[in-house]
């Protein structure tokens, strides 16, 4: 398992790992740069779009894409959980606390939204069983009550929709002063 402990670090963990796969038809480095760039297109903070970057940094630290014995939707890698410990050091509990809620808010919308499973990736929705499936009545309410709720919710937008095959949306080296100076204010 690969820890970045700082920007230089984290961005080069996605310069050796991105390339992989997981369960998705895009990289895993394209799905962050589709992600950053919905967030940045949306008028997001600086922190939501740092979120929307590196929501997915569990994924790459725990490094199971190409473990044979890894089932998607059987077990679950608490990316998101890996990705908030992650990012919370390096940039702030602001940018990490989205990262820590992008699964929840799956979870919640498959429980609000008769339509939204039906929209997932076939990724997602494989490895919503794993992450244990839509949230019953009480942890709906619990979840809808916490301070991250709106931008837990729009970074599972951009999550849902930064899956597009061949999208350009420039380089991960066009967030570098954003992510930095994020980190020089934390």
């Amino acid at each position: 398992m690969s820890i970045p402990t700082n920007v230089e670090e984290l961005f080069a963990l996605y310069g050796a790992k991105g390339l992989a796969h997981y369960g998705e038809s895009v990289t895993q480095l394209d799905h962050a740069l589709q992600c950053a760039a919905l967030a940045r297109g949306a008028g997001a903070s600086e922190t939501l779009i740092a979120a929307a970057l590196f929501h997915d940094v569990g994924h790459l630290a725990a490094d199971v894409q190409d473990c044979a014995d890894f089932e998607l939707g059987e077990m679950d890698d608490d990316h998101e959980a890996l990705g908030a410990r992650i990012i919370s050091p390096i940039l702030g509990p602001a940018v990490a606390q989205p990262v820590a809620l992008h699964v929840t808010a799956k979870r919640w919308r498959c429980a609000r939204d008769p339509h939204y499973h039906a929209r997932l990736s076939p990724a997602s929705r494989a490895t919503l069983k794993a992450q244990g499936g839509p949230l019953c009545e009480e942890d709906c309410r619990r979840f809808e009550a916490h301070p991250g709720f709106v931008n837990a919710l729009a970074l599972r937008d951009w999550d849902d929709a930064g899956k597009t095959v061949g999208l350009d949306v420039g380089t991960l080296r066009d967030y570098w002063d954003l992510v930095n100076d994020l980190a020089a204010g934390w």
